[in-house]
């Protein structure tokens, strides 16, 4: 299964077009696509319209929506966060490093557009779909 980060959907649902949004184009009919519940939340928090917000909730809730969690997810997601400290990284958001555990344990490819997965991919494994 994929798993697409809120910086593809963002611009997906803005009708922005990158490799990443014309990659989801195409695949969303032809493979598993999922999400974290933490990823609808960013991407719900955005949205000032409540029609809107409506709209995307409800075409998003197609998809499977994971809600990782718990005391072991979350003391390997601090573990990945301190071990890429301690090799000089710096993983700026607590969500970010909460989706790349999630994908690394699941063996879920990303989706993403946002620089911060690198060192998670270099250093931990996570495997990212290069479009």
């Amino acid at each position: 299964m994929v798993i697409v980060d809120t910086s593809v959907w963002i611009d997906f649902f803005r009708n922005l077009r990158s490799p990443e949004t014309r990659w989801l184009d195409l695949e969303l009919s032809r493979q598993r696509i999922g999400l974290v519940d933490i990823i609808l939340c960013e991407l719900l928090q955005g949205i000032r319209n409540d029609r809107e917000v409506r709209l995307v909730a409800s075409e998003l809730r197609r998809l499977h929506v994971f809600s990782p969690g718990g005391l072991d997810f979350a003391e390997a997601a601090a573990e990945n966060y301190r071990w890429l400290r301690r090799k000089g990284f710096t993983v700026r958001g607590t969500v970010d490093c909460w989706i790349a555990t999630f994908c690394i344990l699941e063996r879920h490819m990303l989706l993403q557009r946002d620089r911060d997965f690198e060192p998670f991919e270099r250093e931990l494994g996570l495997q990212v779909v290069k479009p």
